[in-house]
This record gives C-alpha cells, structure tokens and sequence, in this order.
C-alpha cells in the first residue's frame, strides 16, 4: 500500500471523510469549530475548484444561497480579505492565497497543494489503464484505501458537494467491485477478507459484507461467515429497518452450497442439526433467509394436503392505527413485540423480523379461528396499562399453488 506523503512545504487537504488542511504536520483550518464558517466554505469550494477556477457569479451563488445580500460583491470580497488574513496567521507562506483573474478566482499556485480526493480519482483512473495484472491489483487497492468515506460529509445540503460525493462513492464502489475480482481470481481470500471489512466499515449499509462472506467461505471458516451474516442483519434491522437485499440474501445461500465438513457419523451430525434454543418455550425466531427456506419446504409439503398453515403479519401503529416506521420508541417496541410473539406461539411455529416494527410468523397446522386466538394472546403480553400503540395483524392462508396457476386468497384480520 502506498504510505502517505508527508512532504514539508506541501498543503495536503483532506476533503473524505472530513475537511481538514495541514501544513507542515499541523493542522491549520478544519475541525469542528471552523468547518461551518464562510472562510471554510470558500476554501473548500476554491481548493477542490483550483484548476478551472470559480467565476464570481458561481461563488456568490454558493456563498450566499438565497440570502438576501444588499451588495454581492461587497460581501465577496469581505469573505476573501477575511480568509487571507485568517491564512496569514497560520504559517502559510505569504502569497495571495485567492488570485482573480479575468473575473474568475483561483486558489494560488505558488503553494504546491495536495487534495485526497482529486488524488483518490487519479488512482482510479491508473488502475483502470494499467495492463499488468499485479499492478492494476495494487493500484485498485491504493485506491480504496485513500478513500475515507462521504465528500465533504459536512455539506449535506450544498448540491455541488453533494453531486461530487455520489461521483466519489460510485467510484470507490467500483474500485471495490474491480480489486474483488481480481482477489477472487488470484485466490487470495485472506487480502480480499480484509478489503471486504474495509469497504463495510467505511460504506455502511451497502452489502459490502458480501465480499467478506465470500472469504470466509472460501478459506473454509463457514461459522465465522453464518455470524456476520446474522450480525449484518440485525445491524440492518438497527440502523435503517432493513431486511436482507437480495444481494446478501444469496451470498448466504451460496455458503450453504459451498460448505463442506470433514467425514462423520450420523449422530455427530444430528448434533450438530439441533438447535441451540430448545429451552425456550415459544417459537422459532430464525433470520430472513432461513424462515424462506421454511416457508417453501412447507408449501411443497402442502401438496400432500391434511395440514392447514397460516402466515400473520405483526406491524406496531401508534394510538390512530397508522404503521410506526420512525421514532425514538420504535426500537423498544419492536423488540417487545418480538418477544411478545415468541412468546405465544407454539415451538413449532417460526418467526422473523421482516422490518423494523414488523415480524412474520409461520402458524403450522392451525385453524383462523386459532390465529384470532394467538392475536389475544400476543395483545396481553404487548399492551401494558393504558398504553396507545398496538399490533395490527394481517393473515394469509398458506397453500400449495399448482405450476402456472395463481389464486388470489388473502384475509385481514383488523387490529385487536
């Protein structure tokens, strides 16, 4: 990996992850208390900008937005003399730090200036032109590495930071996609595991664990790639209410194609077959992909008819009824309903969580008037004193389709 340059005399400006400007190894704009400044902000826009420049129109639109200045461009030239004298106390050498030129303004080129991004991009495009294989591995890889996440994260709302952040990310994702592959051809899972954690550490919520999962498998460490799929899940559950994307979903059926064991008795297996939760006296909560598996294997057993199976969705409304999606008591009550559910249902029943604030449970070998009964059930241990929120429950009936045939038999059963 390249290490970074830390040259003296040179201006290196970190625009990923954050804003910051060093000199010399000290910092000397950036941080908390400078980040939101006018001063910062044209820095920011003149430095990134520095080798086309920014017209006096252009900048006076991004420094004022729809503020309503009296003189434009008394109040331009206010912010640059401010930001030149602020630059001169911090041992920059002495230059005209903001040149004007033709009605356009530059950030001087008599400071050599580094800005991760811009190089960041150069990389990317290196790798892309290199023929060697080793070489456009290395590059691929420097190259994710110097991105450190968002473009100037503390600008969510100014359009031009926003746009160059998404053309950042979709370059970072492709550097990724690109230095995976060519990890997974050379075999070499212990580098493409370490890539995999980076790239979910620094773009979350983007199904990077799939890289990682993939692995883990392949060096055969099947358990460790089962854990992180389930704790990616949960986390998706956590942050954003998510359920697993298609994408993680079939990296996970993957792993279960691929993984094998060493030789072994019939005992020893069905040991290992048994679950780890039999104490407990309610249903089977298992993950998405796992309650699909289930619910095929029962439709398929359907075709044999003699049962009658139900699948209910549980949803959290607040005291109108209305599906909570957001708020601060979400998370509890998810969680509360979830144990509710777990609770009053048979051991023979499976149970996921399919959103935040939602779960599905597989009633096996039930009637509706049975599911009406468990509603009840899972009401009693939910709703505590004169608590306004509640469950609504929608219930199907689960049937054996026939090939190219489709029936349309559905039923709500209202809020209890």
């Amino acid at each position: 990996m390249r290490s970074p340059e830390t040259r003296e005399n040179v201006l290196y400006v970190h625009t990923l992850g954050s804003f910051l400007m060093q000199w010399n190894g000290s910092r000397i704009v950036g941080g908390a208390k400078s980040s939101d400044s006018q001063s910062t902000y044209l820095l920011q826009i003149l430095i990134h900008n520095r080798r086309n420049g920014v017209t006096r129109d252009r900048l006076e639109s991004l420094l004022f937005e729809e503020r309503e200045i009296n003189d434009p461009h008394h109040a331009l030239q206010s912010i640059i003399y401010n930001t030149k004298k602020k630059l001169e106390k911090t041992g920059l050498p002495k230059v005209n730090y903001i040149e004007q030129r033709g009605g356009v303004y530059f950030w001087t080129d008599q400071i050599e200036t580094v800005e991760d991004a811009e190089q960041f991009e150069q990389t990317c495009a290196e790798a892309r032109a290199a023929d060697d294989r080793d070489e456009k591995l290395v590059l691929y890889m420097d190259a994710c590495h110097m991105y450190s996440g968002d473009f100037l994260p503390m600008l969510p709302t100014a359009i031009w930071a926003v746009q160059e952040a998404r053309r950042y990310k979709n370059l970072f994702c492709a550097c990724v996609e690109e230095a995976a592959e060519l990890l997974r051809c050379g075999q070499d899972y212990f580098q493409m595991e370490e890539l995999g954690r980076y790239a979910s550490r620094i773009d979350p919520l983007a199904d990077w664990e799939t890289v990682t999962m993939e692995a883990l498998a392949s060096m055969g460490r099947y358990e460790e790639a089962r854990k992180l799929y389930d704790d990616t899940v949960q986390y998706y559950f956590n942050e954003e209410g998510l359920r697993p994307s298609r994408k993680l979903m079939e990296q996970f059926e993957r792993l279960g194609v691929t993984m094998k064991h060493q030789h072994a008795a019939l005992d020893t297996i069905q040991g290992e077959l048994t679950g780890q939760d039999d104490a407990f006296p309610g249903g089977y909560l298992c993950t998405y992909p796992v309650f699909q598996g289930i619910y095929r294997m029962i439709e398929r057993m359907l075709e044999r008819g003699g049962q009658s199976v139900y699948l209910m969705l549980c949803t959290v409304v607040d005291g109108k009824g209305n599906p909570m999606k957001e708020g601060p008591m979400l998370e509890e009550l998810s969680k509360r309903m979830g144990d509710a559910v777990r609770r009053s249902i048979r051991r023979s029943d499976a149970m996921t969580q399919y959103g935040r604030g939602q779960f599905l449970v597989l009633l096996v070998n039930t009637t509706r008037e049975n599911c009406a009964v468990i509603q009840r059930r899972i009401n009693q241990r939910f709703i505590v004193g004169r608590q306004r929120t509640g469950i609504q429950y929608y219930v199907n009936s689960v049937y054996w389709t026939p090939p190219m045939k489709q029936t349309d038999e559905s039923d709500r059963v209202n809020r209890a």
